[in-house]
């Protein structure tokens, strides 16, 4: 399956993209990193400037029609970035309206409440989002991985990097269609 990472130019939280990218990708499928321009991303350890990564699409030039899935890593910057750019959120609303699966951590769920698609949905992230989530209408849970399937897709939260492992686990099995 080829799997759209969706990240800004910079603010990506490094270990949220590279532990799932390494989870995909031992897992046989193709994770592709889209961002909001051509070049190069700037991933981040927190507040300090970590490694770049080489973009292999462009937001407004895909479709989430050529992806199965969606997986959305946080950062503070990174989704508060991706939300203000237009077709990044129309591509992340696709993802919903297609009934892809989609996955979020730490603050990436601001995307999708600038996408419109946490109403009626349980999900969790870090927890200053809780209040965004459900003024948004979607119902936050503290826990370490929530797999939510009241929608047209599925989408996966987890709160932060210590839940990575849940996460990926979770995404993977979300991903490869097998119930719950």
């Amino acid at each position: 399956m080829r799997i759209a990472f969706l990240v800004a130019p910079e603010g990506v939280e490094q270990v949220e993209l590279t532990e799932p990218w390494k989870a995909a990708s031992d897992a046989g499928h193709e994770p592709v990193l889209v961002s909001t321009e051509s070049g190069k991303i700037q991933a981040f350890n927190h507040l300090d400037k970590a490694d770049t990564f080489p973009v292999d699409e462009v937001v407004a030039e895909t479709s989430a029609g050529s992806f199965g899935g969606l997986v959305l890593p946080g950062g503070v910057a990174n989704p508060d970035f991706l939300r203000m750019d237009e077709k990044a959120v129309a591509f992340v609303k696709d993802f919903f309206e297609q009934g892809r699966p989609v996955a979020a951590i730490c603050h990436a769920p601001w995307t999708l409440v600038e996408a419109d698609v946490v109403r009626g949905r349980v999900l969790t992230s870090w927890p200053s989002l809780r209040t965004d989530i459900r003024n948004a209408g979607g119902t936050w849970v503290d826990e370490q991985v929530k797999i939510c399937d009241h929608g047209s897709n599925q989408l996966v939260t987890s709160r932060k990097p210590d839940d990575l492992k849940a996460f990926c686990d979770a995404f993977l099995h979300v991903f490869a269609g097998e119930p719950g």
